[in-house]
């Protein structure tokens, strides 16, 4: 490092002292905490994004929000070129330099780091980062710094490209390392061309007798979702789409009791739905529109709902795209396969519903599970042809391989030549339209809304009839602050506790009690608190076994008393 960028990187490092007394990580979504104690880790990761830019000569991406959280606090995680999350190789070097008190220790870690990864700094090398921000009202602030952090590396600019949902900002990235164009107009059209593809390619004796919902009702969590959807749904033909909760002039608070997040968990129907929308297909976004469930309020009694979650999206897809395949590989008056076979996967976690599980398997799926985070999701799918990922919290993709795109155009061609307009030949083309319509950097709400409402129009499917591909089985999930989160440790795709030991006897012990029990227990990777989850055949006995299995966590782990 050459004594200007040296200079450089003190003077602006002391414009941003950091919190005392703060230990932050960046876990699967980045740093995230309240936003009054982020400019300085804000600062710090726009000099990894400029880092990051010069090691990969690609563009980079720096999204400054905290997604599900509430209003006042912020967040910032890095999109690496693919449009993906930043590697795991990099968090250390992030945790270090974020949590840096020592100026000198600051300089020293960048010294070492860029001399290990062999990153030429000091202007020998340009970087170029693409900035985003959701709603929320320290976004400015902290926009500012990350600009700061970015310009503190010699040869690295900063491109702002506004407010955006994170889905976006991901999209971005990818495309234009993929030397495609960039800009918020050409994400819609994208996504607008593609969902009137799939509704093209639905065949005319199936819209006679369809028993779709006549619209759907999205609520946009008061953030950045409901805004863009505004703008997307103008584009959309064959779709009436009534947006809530947009959070504009003052409407509702930013994730309170609104949004995928509040939905998912509490199983109730946001703030702006009443017993008026009994019966009529539902969806929510959370606040930076990475997550998406669907939802119907049953009856006029209650706002309890019939959920429609991230399980149920993913079997959906799982679905279609199984017979489009399947269409696509039998030879044209012979019912014989094609030679080459489409290897698809399905990834979930440990928080997918069991029966969920059941149904992908009877389908003949090929399913494996990863630990909890999207980091772990997206690369086991990217493994397959098509790998389709999806929590139950509604955050999910597909992602098609090079090889399977470029195999499906080819076979689109040969069967056009041969039978065009042919049940083959328009399997090949939706589900070339699905790589188009989902985004395969990351989870995004409005590209998987739009899919699921093609495949329901296709199929000729309302929301009732969606929920009941399967029945979930009752679960509960529970939080329990203990003395130190990080004694526990697990395996198996976090299914068994392996330290304390003795913990996960008393866990078996407790399940072994319940009919198709099943539960575990996991560091939360955001919060000091530890997570249980539990299932059963009933929910009093899913609630009975979470609160049971809580209780040994206690006992093993000692309460966090603060």
């Amino acid at each position: 490092m050459n004594e200007k960028q040296r200079t450089l990187l003190i003077e602006s490092a002391s414009r941003f002292p950091p919190p005392q007394g703060v230990k932050l990580s960046y876990g699967t979504s980045g740093f995230r905490a309240d936003a009054s104690i982020l400019s300085s880790t804000v600062f710090r990761v726009g000099i990894l994004a400029a880092l990051r830019s010069i090691k990969t000569k690609s563009v980079i991406g720096l999204m400054i929000t905290a997604s599900h959280n509430q209003v006042s606090d912020n967040g910032i995680k890095i999109a690496d070129p693919t449009g993906g999350m930043l590697t795991q190789d990099w968090e250390p070097f992030a945790d270090a330099i974020a949590n840096a008190i020592d100026p000198k220790d600051f300089i020293q870690l960048i010294t070492e780091f860029v001399k290990k990864e062999d990153i030429p700094i000091g202007g020998v090398q340009s970087a170029e980062i693409y900035l985003g921000r959701d709603t929320r009202p320290s976004g400015e602030v902290l926009l500012e710094a990350a600009k700061q952090g970015i310009s503190s590396v010699v040869g690295a600019v900063a491109i702002d490209m506004g407010i955006l949902t994170t889905p976006q900002l991901h999209w971005m990235v990818r495309r234009k390392n993929m030397g495609m164009k960039v800009s918020e107009s050409s994400y819609f059209e994208q996504l607008s061309n593609s969902f009137r593809c799939l509704v093209d390619l639905i065949p005319k004796e199936d819209t006679v007798t369809s028993k779709v919902d006549e619209k759907l009702i999205v609520d946009g969590a008061n953030g950045v979702g409901g805004e863009k959807l505004e703008e997307l749904k103008k584009l959309v033909d064959g779709l009436i789409i009534e947006v809530r909760n947009t959070g504009k002039e003052g409407e509702g608070i930013l994730n309170e009791r609104v949004g995928a997040d509040f939905v998912q968990k509490e199983k109730v129907a946001p703030l702006g739905f009443s017993s008026n929308d009994v019966g009529i297909s539902c969806a929510s976004l959370d606040g930076d529109a990475d997550r998406l469930v669907y939802f119907h309020i049953p009856s006029i009694c209650n706002m309890k709902i019939d959920l429609v979650d991230g399980d149920k999206i993913l079997s959906l897809y799982s679905l279609f795209i199984m017979e489009q395949l399947r269409a696509l590989s039998k030879k044209e008056n012979s019912g014989m396969i094609a030679d080459y076979s489409v290897k698809l996967g399905v990834v979930q976690t440990a928080y997918a519903n069991g029966a969920s599980t059941e149904y992908l398997k009877q389908l003949g799926l090929d399913i494996v599970f990863t630990p909890t985070g999207v980091k772990y999701l997206h690369e086991k799918a990217a493994e397959y042809d098509i790998g389709i990922y999806f929590e139950a919290n509604g955050h999910g993709t597909i992602l098609f391989s090079e090889h399977c795109i470029s195999w499906l155009e080819s076979r689109t061609n040969e069967v056009s030549s041969t039978s065009k307009g042919s049940e083959q030949h328009k399997a090949a083309l939706r589900l070339l339209a699905i790589s188009n319509l989902i985004n395969q950097a990351v989870g995004d709400a409005l590209s998987g809304l739009l899919l699921a409402e093609a495949i329901l129009l296709h199929k000729g499917w309302s929301i009732k009839r969606w929920a009941t591909l399967y029945q979930d089985l009752p679960s509960r999930q529970l939080k329990v602050k203990v003395a130190d989160r990080t004694a526990v440790t697990t395996a198996n795709a976090e299914t068994v506790v392996v330290k304390p030991s003795g913990l996960q006897e008393a866990i078996n012990s407790e399940t072994a009690k319940f009919p198709l029990g099943r539960s575990f227990i996991r560091p939360s990777g955001t919060e000091d608190v530890i997570r249980i989850y539990a299932e059963a055949s009933t929910q009093e006995a899913a609630d009975t076994l979470a609160e049971s299995v809580a209780e040994h966590a206690k006992c093993f782990l000692g309460l966090n008393k603060s």
